[in-house]
């Protein structure tokens, strides 16, 4: 018995998608906040001050009180742990005593600078002293632990050491900033992620659950947001005809400064 074929692809052309984009409200003051939003989460602060003169939008957070948290999470990308430790104690004393697993991560962070330098006996001395305490207290974090214990044993610049790959790479500076960025916003009372990331993800979801039922104006490239439409294993029809309108727009300009 064969198998059913499956159904053929709905087509909708760009002229029908941009019709129901259009029946769509939104507001933009909604845009704006997103935006805001992101720039307030990710430290833009030049940025953010910038679209709250030019968009008139206020946000609840003290656009100044941003430079301590990102000069804290350079700190911390730079190697430079101790000082990001005695920023976050001047910002927010309370922090690390009632997150320790943030301050597990930090120390970490530390452990892993001082093998990076080469500075074997100080990094034994500072885990046995600092993060060994941790791992009795709390049992979870053991494995971590012993993960950054073990590059002690390794050659570092070694290509072979997965471990060491990842630990020492700038990415794991990166995810215990990113940790600490997150707590200090929670402690702020704001979001700890932006939306907008999020709202591309969904969008990347949504078009690939749609590719499976349709053709139709999709977005290819989120740099740019062009709406792409597939015709004949390409995304050419569309981009076509939008450059037609563009050609269009262009020569009638062009008439009218005439």
């Amino acid at each position: 018995m064969t198998a059913p074929s499956s159904a053929p692809k709905q087509t909708i052309s760009l002229e029908e998608w941009e019709g129901k984009m259009a029946e769509v409200p939104i507001a933009k003051s909604d845009l704006n906040q997103l935006i805001m939003n992101y720039l307030v989460i990710e430290g833009y602060k030049d940025a953010a001050e910038k679209f709250s003169e030019e968009s008139g939008l206020h946000t609840q957070m003290d656009l100044g009180s941003m430079d301590e948290r990102m000069q804290i999470r350079f700190a911390i990308q730079n190697g430079d742990i101790q000082g990001a430790i005695e920023r976050i104690n001047d910002l927010n004393p309370d922090l690390l005593d009632i997150d320790p697993h943030l301050y597990f991560h930090l120390q970490q962070q530390q452990l892993i600078e001082l093998i990076r330098s080469g500075r074997a006996a100080e990094a034994l001395e500072f885990a046995q002293e600092e993060l060994a305490p941790h791992g009795e207290e709390h049992p979870e974090l053991l494995r971590e632990l012993e993960k950054t214990m073990a590059l002690l044993a390794f050659d570092v610049g070694a290509v072979g050491q997965e471990g060491a790959r990842e630990l020492l790479d700038f990415r794991q500076r990166v995810r215990t900033a990113n940790e600490l960025n997150r707590a200090l916003l929670a402690a702020s009372s704001l979001p700890r992620e932006p939306k907008l990331p999020k709202l591309l993800m969904l969008l990347e979801w949504s078009q690939a659950q749609l590719d499976e039922k349709a053709r139709y104006p999709r977005i290819g490239n989120l740099l740019d947001a062009r709406l792409e439409i597939e015709a004949g294993g390409a995304w050419a029809w569309a981009r076509r005809k939008a450059a037609r309108r563009r050609r269009r727009r262009r020569r009638f300009r062009r008439c009218h400064r005439r």
